[in-house]
């Protein structure tokens, strides 16, 4: 199979997966028109955005991983690292979030939003070619 294939098939089932991970974070966590009982507004954290970029990095890591010791063909890395974790990942929502939450002057919400992004897409990526190791 060709890589552009393998990139298409694996690139639409990770943006399927990122839009059913969207999907049930909109449905059970709070949005930012929620409201407390009290009246207070329910602040919106990219729990969703956080999680898929997370999973990203572990499928790249464990691709990398597999595919050379297994020996597959470097068409399944791009369907995988390509296809299935650029279909899943989003860069432009974890900037859009964290400029969001700056323009909300949530400075530390920003700020975490920044540091758990890139350190557990670290971890997972070390962590996924750990495993495939």
């Amino acid at each position: 199979m060709t890589a552009a294939a393998l990139v298409g098939i694996f690139g639409v089932l990770g943006s399927l997966l990122r839009f059913a991970i969207d999907s049930w974070f909109a449905h059970h966590l709070s949005t930012r028109s929620d409201r407390t009982a009290g009246g207070q507004e329910k602040l919106h954290w990219p729990w969703a955005t956080l999680l898929v970029n997370v999973l990203g990095c572990l499928i790249i890591g464990v691709s990398f991983g597999l595919t050379g010791r297994l020996g597959l063909p470097d068409e399944w890395h791009a369907g995988l690292a390509t296809g299935l974790a650029g279909g899943l990942t989003t860069f432009s929502s974890w900037t859009t979030a964290t400029v969001r939450l700056l323009s909300e002057a949530r400075f530390g919400s920003a700020s975490l939003n920044i540091v758990a992004n890139l350190a557990l897409g670290f971890a997972a990526a070390a962590a996924g070619m750990a495993l495939a190791a």
